[in-house]
């Protein structure tokens, strides 16, 4: 039987059209593909500008199912979710990037990043330790370890926070020399808490070694040594303080004050105070004073001198409670004094306040300049609210 070479002839050419409709269908089809994943991305991007979250969730996922490799959408969608507080979904997209055997290494790294922020985010902070710590070594190393620092100061564990501190401050990030004092007073007062007296000065003299000037440790040592009876040693960790940091000695001037008291140094303490409130003016210094000299007049006196320089509202009651009790009326230079502080104080209650967003102004507003709502302003002043 010969063969017909007729059939050659035709069967080539239809072999050749068949396969060359067949891929012009898939190139069809991958372009239509193509064009509806970026509009469905698209949609989610613009729905998500407008605030709804709801409908750019649903436009992401439609994204994601037209294109499932595409990393970019599930970081998109992951990250919606997080922000939506639905940590769990948040979750299952990047523990599903992360699963990817052909996910590139900085995409890997960027899926473990986000993972360990939505376990921060879901309160999971043992999870969310172990994901940040997998990113030493990354492009997020530094982002990773100034997350486990916030994670550490919200656990409350102040060794772990202060290590990680201090490795960035010797990365060159900035002096952390004041927080990591902060975290070795609160060891002192757990210390303290469980009566290791001992423990607990060791972390407050680290403190003070590490940051001079922090006022916290000094004043935590001062308080623990009057605990203890020895008034001695509190007044002079309060003298340092002085020193240290002037104006930070507010704090604890009442008790530098009760500590001259039980030793008998008043005038000693006395002259302290009152050469510190020429240098500095200020209601703590001036109630100091008072418990060493608690003479009526040269109190009288004082809040007077204090109004002229400060016209705080606190002298201005001192000094009209002092009236009363004495049965003494305010001379003309006293109520004026006490007139121009009251006029101090209260003029910030002169003002409308907002009732939808809170601000406040001394004109009246039939719309509210801050939110734009109409008649959200109470026509009476803060003060009369």
């Amino acid at each position: 039987m010969e063969f017909d070479l007729s059939w050659l002839l035709i069967g080539v050419p239809l072999v050749f059209g068949l396969g060359w409709l067949a891929s012009k269908l898939d190139a069809r089809q991958w372009k239509r593909e193509q064009r509806d994943a970026p509009r469905a991305y698209f949609k989610g991007l613009n729905l998500l500008l407008n605030e709804q979250q709801d409908k750019a969730i649903d436009a992401f996922i439609e994204a994601v199912q037209a294109d499932p490799d595409t990393s970019e959408l599930h970081f998109a969608l992951g990250n919606l979710f997080r922000r939506r507080g639905e940590y769990e979904r948040a979750v299952r997209v990047h523990q599903h990037l992360l699963s990817r055997g052909d996910l590139p290494k900085a995409e890997r790294d960027r899926a473990q990043y986000a993972l360990a922020q939505d376990f921060f985010k879901a309160g999971l902070f043992d999870r969310a330790e172990s994901a940040y710590e997998a990113l030493k070594g990354t492009a997020f190393d530094h982002d990773a370890a100034l997350a486990l620092l916030s994670l550490y100061e919200r656990s409350r564990e102040w060794a772990k926070a202060a290590r990680i501190s201090e490795q960035l401050e010797e990365a060159g990030t900035a002096s952390f020399a004041g927080r990591i004092a902060n975290y070795w007073c609160e060891l002192a007062l757990e210390a303290h808490a469980h009566q290791d007296e001992t423990a607990a000065r060791r972390w407050l003299d680290q403190a003070r070694d590490r940051a001079p000037q922090s006022a916290r440790a000094y004043v935590l040592l001062g308080q623990m040594l009057a605990h203890q009876g020895d008034q001695a040693g509190a007044q002079a960790i309060y003298g340092e303080l002085l020193k240290a940091n002037p104006d930070a000695f507010n704090l604890v001037a009442r008790d530098y004050a009760q500590a001259a008291q039980a030793i008998g140094t008043t005038g000693q303490a006395l002259a302290l105070l009152e050469a510190q409130y020429r240098r500095h003016p200020s209601m703590a210094l001036l109630q100091a004073i008072a418990l060493l000299e608690p003479a009526p007049e040269a109190q009288r006196k004082r809040l007077a001198e204090h109004l002229r320089v400060e016209p705080a509202l606190s002298a201005a009651t001192q000094l009209l409670q002092q009236s009363q009790s004495r049965q003494q009326p305010l001379n003309e230079d006293e109520a004026q004094l006490v007139g121009t502080a009251l006029q101090r104080a209260v003029r910030p209650l002169q003002r409308y306040r907002c009732a939808a967003c809170g601000f406040e102004s001394q004109h009246y507003f039939w719309q509210c300049p801050g939110c734009l709502s109409w008649d959200s302003y109470p026509p009476r002043h803060v003060e009369e609210l």
